[in-house]
């Protein structure tokens, strides 16, 4: 059963192997173009400013923009916007050095045109020392020594920080500045940054640029404008599949997260004959492919198989159409290999579901899969519904016979704006060295890849608050605290299951690592937890 339940060739599962992406809206652009890309945030005080990216022709050229997707949002495509660019004096700078295209990014139409550094750096000074300072022409050792205070020792790290061209503590100090309401700095790392990131350079440059661009769309708008301050129009369908194919195959994370919860649920359901799934994110359908197979190489034969696929709308331009889509598909896999299947559509918002919508039926084994979607679900410290409690109670009460979470293990959901973003630098840090690893700096494709399948998570999680923030990540502790609150006990994953998972691990870089904890299983770079998958019943 577990060559039949993991293994399956692209050519046989046509467009199946995807991971749960869609899009919601905020946007940021790159155009993959010789002349560079353009990214467009629109302000609440200048028609638009720009993240340029150019080569180093200095050409320059305007684009509209692409949207991008993220693991598994929830929201609606939104409408082309056009943008301005910046003649090449006001966005060059002779201290790039890295042979890439760098970025660029602004705030106000101001911003873009301080060309006198230093007076820009006296007016900081000027705050930040006192009128009397005389820093810029020469100062000694002993005012930025032992008996300095905090605020000057900082300032003097920030400033060795940019000439070194550390991005990471520039981005650390920007996004300070950001949080102390320190808008001189913060305006003027901005413009320090966008000389330092580059879409395609190192992996931190290249996470700098979504990063940079966070926090240029956190500083120009609040609330439920930041996500409509971002506006671009979406790119092809295939294409937005073409990348999210490109990143399931070069990272492991979406094929541990379907192959530890399917192993779970094949398990669970290893003598039943009648076999209910409920997917509370089904997008493209791609995790039950090898699970069909699976059923079918039972020993005694096939059970009779029904998944009901729950997605919204917004799904539906990534998959090219609706629900009925994914239906018909599964149902000509599960022909091809004899396995009896009905399918049922539920075309609504996770947190909208009730059971009614659900069809249980008497007789069935139940299992229900949370993979990559719980993190969406408003809960307690945004709505007074709860719905992400609210779902493992609905769950809780169906009976099922197991429940398979998984998720990215991250600390985003109720944390203040700076230790969020410290978290989130962190997290998609180690995630794009992965990427870095896998897929080659030459590849035509990896930028397309890397904005559309993951930079807009970076936006969200840093720009918006309220509603507004889908990416609402919690460590595993604090999803056990809920399915425990919700009256679950743990489901131990197979052991079989963990070897599996170690096996395809051996096709990747050696630098990933597995490891089994308190029941959980949590795949990893390095030495962060990334992903976290258990089951429950």
């Amino acid at each position: 059963m577990s060559n039949s339940l993991y293994y399956q060739s692209v050519q046989e599962i046509e467009a199946y192997h995807l991971p749960k992406f869609q899009t919601f809206d905020h946007q940021f652009l790159y155009n993959d173009s010789s002349h560079g890309s353009l990214y467009s945030i629109k302000t609440s005080r200048e028609p638009y400013c720009t993240l340029e990216s150019y080569s180093g022709t200095g050409s320059y050229a305007v684009y509209n923009s692409p949207s991008t997707v993220s693991f598994s949002p929830n929201r609606s495509p939104t409408s082309q916007q056009e943008s301005q660019s910046y003649p090449r004096d006001a966005l060059h700078s002779p201290d790039t050095n890295h042979g890439s295209p760098v970025s660029g990014s602004c705030v106000t139409d101001d911003l873009y045109h301080v060309n006198d550094f230093k007076h820009k750096l006296r007016e900081l000074e000027s705050v930040m020392l006192g009128p009397d300072s005389d820093f810029l022409d020469g100062c000694d050792g002993a005012l930025l020594g032992a008996e300095a205070s905090p605020e000057i020792g900082s300032w003097k790290q920030m400033m060795e920080a940019i000439p070194r061209r550390d991005l990471k503590q520039v981005l650390i100090a920007c996004a300070k500045a950001l949080s102390d309401n320190d808008l001189l700095t913060t305006q003027w790392l901005m413009a320090e940054l966008r000389h330092m990131v580059s879409v395609s350079g190192e992996p931190m440059q290249r996470l700098g640029a979504y990063i940079l661009e966070g926090l240029v769309a956190r500083l120009s708008s609040s609330g439920s404008s930041i996500c409509k301050s971002l506006k671009c129009k979406q790119p092809a369908s295939a294409e937005l599949l073409s990348y999210m194919h490109i990143l399931y195959e070069v990272c492991p994370y979406f094929k541990f997260g379907y192959m530890s919860a399917n192993g779970a649920i094949a398990e669970a359901m290893k003598d039943e004959n009648r076999v209910h799934i409920i997917d509370f994110q089904i997008a493209q359908g791609s995790q039950w492919i090898t699970l069909i197979q699976a059923f079918a190489a039972r020993p005694g034969g096939p059970p009779q198989i029904r998944i009901t696929g729950i997605d919204d709308s917004s799904s539906a331009y990534a998959r090219g159409g609706g629900l009925n889509i994914v239906g018909n598909r599964l149902s000509r896999l599960a022909k091809t290999f004899q396995v009896p299947f009905e399918f049922h559509a539920v075309e609504v918002s996770g947190s909208e579901v009730q059971l009614e919508n659900l069809w249980i039926r008497p007789g069935e084994a139940l299992a229900v899969n949370f993979a990559f979607v719980l993190h969406h679900m408003p809960d307690e410290s945004v709505s007074t519904e709860n719905h992400r409690d609210r779902l493992l109670r609905l769950a809780k009460s169906m009976s099922p016979k197991v429940v398979t979470l998984v998720e990215q293990e991250s600390n985003t959901n109720t944390a203040a704006f700076f230790p969020r973003f410290l978290e989130t630098l962190d997290y998609y840090a180690a995630m794009f060295e992965s990427i870095d690893a896998t897929l080659s700096r030459e590849h035509k494709e990896r930028i397309n890849v890397e904005q559309h399948c993951l930079a807009r998570d970076v936006v969200n999680i840093i720009a918006c608050e309220g509603t507004e923030r889908v990416e609402r990540h919690e460590l595993l502790g604090k999803w056990i605290s809920r399915f425990r609150m919700a009256g679950f006990t743990p489901y131990p994953l197979s052991s079989l299951v963990n070897a599996t998972i170690k096996t395809l691990l051996n096709k990747y870089c050696d630098r990933y690592r597995l490891e089994e904890r308190d029941g959980a299983l949590y795949l990893g770079w390095m030495n962060r937890d990334l992903v976290a998958s258990c089951a429950w019943k």
